[in-house]
């Protein structure tokens, strides 16, 4: 991905001589608009495994491929609630997926626009949803409460000519009914992997997981990609585990890797993607390319009961 594949759009209210980190920003776009799929693709993001990038790539992904023109929603399944954040949303003061699982509010009062993305919606995750893993134990469908909301919301969209071309479910860093809800309402789980070995172990345990999710309650749910996340060229271990997964995961494995960037980690303090905060950084390329890479391609099916033996 180049940097001269962006160019804006900007609104009245921000002058293009704002575009700069951490200023508001207008209306981003490709010159190059990203293939849109046959029908809606829905991820679950999944590791559990924290701090390997999982939330940053939910966001970011999304943010890319809204502005190669997809319409994308963002699903925040973290009680930690930082894809929301990211968003600069005020999730506290929104009615998010807790109201959905719990209170069985329907989805489509829950959603909210992303600002400066037209093509970017939400699901915000407040604070009541840390509650939410216990509250779920003794529900009736316990781990369909996810899938039921969102095919009913998605289907209404579609009925009314507004799909959406790409769903991503920012799961917690565990292994417990939230990821579970989530594993069963998607079709393909989309694996960050931190370039370290503890890495490798986490997915390990993520597969086994998804072998018994595939076995009891979603058939179709595969691992279709795995994105390389803190990548760092320079060092053996980050080759190692690069060529370790490649090995593998040949395809599943996307070719781009995102780096260790700065512009990265410090978008979410201003309430925004890096895509927002500084689109010529390398990290957001990176996603840039990543987006338009999953955009390109299906994802292949992997063993699961091989892979996890």
């Amino acid at each position: 991905m180049r940097e001269d594949d962006v160019s804006y759009e900007t609104n009245t209210a921000v002058p293009a001589a704002q575009n700069r980190p951490g200023a508001p920003v207008g209306v981003r776009r490709l010159k190059e608009p990203m293939v849109a799929p046959l029908k809606t693709r829905i991820f679950t993001v999944a590791n559990q495994k924290g701090g390997v990038g999982k939330t940053t790539t939910a966001v970011n992904l999304a943010a890319a491929l809204s502005m190669g023109g997809l319409k994308v929603l963002v699903v925040d399944l973290d009680p930690q609630g930082n894809a929301s954040t990211a968003f600069g949303l005020d999730r506290d003061n929104l009615a998010g997926i807790y109201d959905v699982l719990i209170n069985d509010l329907p989805m489509s009062e829950c959603v909210v626009k992303v600002a400066n993305f037209p093509h970017l919606e939400a699901v915000a995750a407040n604070s009541d949803l840390a509650g939410a893993e216990i509250q779920l134990v003794p529900a009736v469908a316990r781990e369909f409460r996810l899938q039921t909301a969102l095919q009913s919301f998605l289907a209404a969209k579609q009925n009314a000519g507004q799909r959406f071309d790409y769903v991503f479910i920012d799961c917690p860093p565990s292994l417990g009914l939230l990821t579970i809800n989530a594993l069963t309402a998607a079709d393909e789980v989309l694996v960050p992997i931190q370039c370290e070995y503890y890495s490798l172990e986490g997915l390990s345990l993520l597969l086994e997981t998804l072998g018994e999710v595939q076995k009891r309650l979603n058939q179709k749910i595969t691992l279709t990609t795995i994105v390389l996340t803190m990548f760092d060229g320079r060092t053996r271990l980050a080759n190692d585990v690069a060529d370790n997964v490649k090995k593998h995961f040949p395809d599943e494995l996307i070719n781009t890797p995102i780096p260790r960037a700065v512009r990265i980690s410090e978008a979410p303090s201003f309430g925004q993607t890096v895509m927002t905060y500084d689109a010529a950084s390398p990290g957001a390329i990176a996603y840039l390319a990543v987006a338009r890479e999953i955009s390109n391609r299906g994802g292949a099916p992997i063993n699961i009961k091989n892979e996890s033996a």
